[in-house]
């Protein structure tokens, strides 16, 4: 890929730059000057579009696009969603807008409004393996099988009461593979099994490596368990994680809700300060 800029360097840490524990409103005045040097990297389901009763039933609201469209432009093309989800179901929800983004929780990834989806070598479950844990939505009515390609995904949000039958139904199957090497990723209301080896994180690394991410700052918003790994790799990147809906673990700062974080992105990309 002719992108590929694997040697250049970190951003400059003598470049003006929040301090560790800055206020949110501090840290807003300071991206809003120096999005040009930034790469913004989002979360979707949880994050930037409030959770629902299906996976099919997000949608986004109005105006959220028109401030996608402009962090694109003020970061130059630095922006990207990343997301346990296809690349393609992401194209589906934005239609018909199309934006960077790293998919399948680091499978693929695509770096350009322009460019096609590319896998990053993360190997895909195995369709024996598949079926047997979707076999595991029989448990009960209400138990919603999501195939994403290189991950299955049970959604339990309207039958809580499965949960732990869920868990257990998995445990036995990976008891009786010991040498298949898969990742359990517990989520808000979902169980989504994949193939060990890569995760958001390493989607997120790849990613950086690229023009016209690399070479900046990653700004990160995530909600889940899963966006945790992302959290973790902001320090050696040079940049900054922020949470919604609770405060994790090496984060600048957290959104109780979506519709905070899409305040926020606004505010960026008018270069206003938070109400």
């Amino acid at each position: 890929m002719n992108e590929h800029v694997a040697d250049r360097a970190l951003p400059d840490p003598q470049e003006p730059w929040p301090a560790e524990g800055a206020s949110l409103d501090l840290i807003t005045e300071v991206l809003a000057k120096r999005l040009e040097s930034c790469a913004i990297l989002l979360d979707i389901d949880g994050t930037l579009l409030d959770l629902a009763r299906t996976p099919r039933e997000v949608w986004v609201p109005p105006g959220l696009a028109a401030t996608l469209h402009a962090l694109h432009g003020r970061t130059k093309g630095a922006l990207a969603l990343v997301s346990g989800r296809s690349l393609n179901d992401i194209d589906l929800i934005f239609a018909p807008d199309r934006f960077p983004g790293v998919g399948g929780h680091g499978a693929e990834m695509r770096l350009s409004t322009e460019s096609e989806a590319v896998a990053t070598h993360a190997p895909p479950l195995d369709p024996e393996l598949k079926r047997r844990l979707a076999a595991i939505a029989r448990l009960s009515p209400g138990i919603l099988l999501e195939d994403k390609g290189y991950s299955l995904a049970l959604h339990y949000r309207l039958a809580p009461h499965a949960e732990r039958a869920i868990y257990e139904a998995v445990s036995l199957i990976r008891a009786d593979l010991p040498s298949a090497a898969i990742e359990v990723l517990p989520g808000k209301c979902v169980c989504e099994i994949k193939q060990a080896g890569f995760d958001k994180a390493s989607g997120v690394r790849e990613v950086m490596r690229h023009e016209p991410f690399s070479g900046r700052r990653p700004i990160f918003i995530g909600d889940d368990v899963t966006d945790e790994s992302v959290f973790a790799i902001m320090p050696e990147l040079g940049g900054l994680a922020f949470s919604v809906g609770r405060h994790a673990a090496r984060v600048a700062g957290h959104f109780d809700e979506p519709r905070d974080v899409r305040s926020w992105l606004k505010c960026l990309t008018d270069g206003k300060a938070l109400a």
